[in-house]
């Protein structure tokens, strides 16, 4: 089995946790797409949810899959969040915004009750750190916190789009920062915390409260 059959493999798994009146958080990214896909064929089937999309890009297959959706202002609650990652590491960890989705990404799963990450084998790591980390900045400050990342040992390249700078869903840009392995996940995050001028940052931390893992021809809780 190759890595998109491990990705739908995960996805549909996640998918089976949503029961009726649920509202759901859709992730975004190639395994997210599955998960969305996946959720709109049970919606076709009756299946009454909510969705509440992390980027532009899942609203618009959410809508194409039939899924309604919801505003996050306008979502009481979010009882289940499934999104994917770029890195998970054995203790759910994980780096997540290949995307350019990290900061709506974070906000959803930030207030879901449960928080479920669907990955492919190729996804888990002993170390994270092997993926670039996505750190989201204000225009304005770009130049000053790419200096301050390389102030602390990363290697940075600014993230571009079709037209010069990638552009977030927020009006934002996005630096990929090469820490290398990444011995401190927490130390790093709080300090990318305290910096003014990132809007926010792909280390996921202490967030996701299952991981499902696409192996071979099956899926399965990560223990």
């Amino acid at each position: 089995m190759g890595a998109e059959e491990e990705k739908r493999l995960a996805a549909a798994h996640a998918v089976a946790l949503v029961e009726a009146g649920m509202t759901v958080g859709l992730g975004t990214g190639s395994t997210a797409a599955h998960a969305i896909r996946a959720l709109g064929k049970r919606v076709r089937e009756g299946l009454a949810v909510r969705g509440v999309p992390t980027s532009e890009a899942s609203a618009v297959l959410a809508r194409t899959e039939s899924i309604p959706l919801v505003d996050l202002n306008e979502a009481e609650r979010v009882h289940l969040a499934i999104d994917g990652a770029d890195e998970v590491d054995r203790r759910k960890r994980c780096i997540t915004g290949g995307g350019g989705a990290l900061l709506r990404e974070k906000i959803v799963a930030s207030a879901a009750d449960r928080l479920v990450l669907v990955v492919d084998s190729g996804k888990t790591v002993e170390t994270l750190g092997a993926f670039p980390l996505p750190v989201e900045v204000i225009p304005f400050a770009r130049e000053q916190v790419r200096r301050e990342m390389l102030a602390l040992g990363a290697s940075v390249q600014m993230r571009a789009g079709p037209e010069g700078a990638f552009v977030t869903d927020e009006g934002n840009h996005i630096l990929d920062c090469r820490f290398g392995m990444i011995g401190d996940a927490s130390g790093l995050a709080a300090r990318l915390d305290a910096f003014p001028g990132i809007v926010e940052h792909g280390l996921f931390i202490d967030m996701a409260d299952d991981v499902i893992v696409g192996r071979g021809d099956t899926a399965c809780f990560m223990e």
